[in-house]
């Protein structure tokens, strides 16, 4: 597994090993092992999630204050981007984003650490999401950036007005919310 620190070196992109021939291909998901070892830390995953949505849905900039999680992005039908947006106040990058093109052709995975807000677009007609994350989903400490904070300024591919929640179409500026020491 290849393993590229972004622009924010604590988001990580995974490349696994691919083999295939003319019969389909294989490769290996998830090695705790090797995962542990790419990200240079111990981690310990609780809970996955599978998320499916449909062209032009934009789901986030959501993440915990309460039982924060890091996540293990990966796409198995589809294409989204995918968004982390740094919101440790002592992190040199607070308040930066990093964005990958995660889908089912290229197999990449997007490590995303606690501390971030984390969200995506479908690109494709559809798209079907699998992650792991450290801690339990807790509503009560849940939050939501909202996807076009203008002092973030995430560049989303899209030239039309996506389609959101009602709770993130409530999302507030990263200067209205709380965020992490």
């Amino acid at each position: 597994m290849k393993a590229t620190p972004l622009a924010i070196p604590d988001v990580i992109l995974l490349e696994p090993q691919i083999f295939g021939d003319d019969r389909g291909f294989f490769f290996e998901s998830f090695n705790q092992q090797v995962f542990e070892k790419a990200i240079q830390r111990t981690v310990h995953f609780v809970q996955d999630n599978h998320s499916h949505s449909l062209q032009h849905v934009l789901r986030g900039l959501h993440y915990q204050i309460t039982q924060p999680q890091g996540k293990l992005i990966r796409v198995i039908s589809g294409t989204v981007f995918d968004v982390a947006v740094d919101i440790r106040q002592s992190s040199r990058t607070f308040g930066t984003w990093v964005a990958e093109t995660l889908s089912a052709e290229n197999k990449k995975q997007l490590w995303i650490p606690e501390g971030f807000a984390h969200g995506f677009l479908v690109l494709s007609s559809s798209a079907e999401i699998l992650y792991k994350t450290t801690d339990y989903w807790a509503p009560h400490g849940e939050h939501c950036i909202a996807w076009n904070d203008p002092d973030i300024a995430i560049p989303w591919p899209i030239h039309e007005p996506p389609k959101l929640s009602t709770k993130d179409q409530q999302g507030q500026t990263l200067n209205q919310v709380e965020t992490f020491q």
